[in-house]
C-alpha cells in the first residue's frame, strides 16, 4: 500500500477517478468577473440543495470567493475544452473575447453550458492547501442533452451517453 505522503504518487491516484469540468464564477466588490476552471465539484445535499468546490488557497481569485456571497457553476460540455484551458490558466484578463451572461446572483454564467448553478455562500471550510466553498442552490438551468467533459488521468476525456 502506497503512503500518502508522496503528492506526486497521490495525485497519480486521485486521478483514475473521472470528475467533469467547471468553470466557477463569481464577481469581484469592483464587479470584475472572476473565474476558474475546477473538476473538484459535488452536490452534498438535496435538502436544502447544496453543491461544494474546492478552491487552492494559492489562487489568483482566492479572496474573491472567500468574500463573496454568490458564485455560479457552470458545468461544460464536451465541446468545451477551449475554454476550460483558457480558465485554467493565470491570467488578469481571462474575460477578453469571452460571451458570457450574468446570472440571477450577479456571477458570470455561460448559457452554453450543460447546467448553470447559481448559489448563495452556505460555508466555508478548511481543507489543507484548499478550502472547501459550500453553496446553497438558488436556481440552476440544465440542458438535458449533450455530453460532459471529463478530466481523467491528467488530460480530458469524452463519454457518449445514448440519446
Amino acid at each position: 500500500m502506497a503512503i500518502a505522503d508522496d503528492p506526486k504518487k497521490f495525485r497519480t491516484a486521485l486521478g483514475t477517478f473521472a470528475t467533469g469540468v467547471t468553470i466557477v464564477t463569481t464577481t469581484a466588490r469592483s464587479g470584475e468577473p472572476i473565474g476558474l476552471t475546477a473538476n473538484s465539484f459535488s452536490s452534498v445535499s438535496l435538502d436544502p440543495p447544496l453543491l461544494l468546490f474546492c478552491l487552492d488557497r494559492e489562487s489568483y481569485s482566492f479572496g474573491h470567493f472567500e468574500k463573496s456571497k454568490h458564485f455560479a457553476v457552470n458545468v461544460l460540455h464536451d465541446g468545451q475544452k477551449e475554454i476550460s484551458d483558457h480558465f485554467a490558466r493565470s491570467s488578469e484578463d481571462k474575460w477578453r473575447h469571452v460571451d458570457y451572461d450574468m446570472s440571477g446572483v450577479g456571477c458570470p454564467s455561460f448559457g452554453d453550458a450543460l447546467a448553470t448553478f447559481e448559489c448563495a455562500t452556505h460555508a466555508i471550510h478548511d481543507g489543507g492547501d484548499h478550502i472547501i466553498i459550500v453553496g446553497q442552490v438558488i436556481d440552476f438551468t440544465h440542458n438535458p442533452l449533450g455530453n460532459p467533459l471529463l478530466y481523467y488521468r491528467g488530460r480530458y476525456a469524452r463519454i457518449g451517453v445514448d440519446k
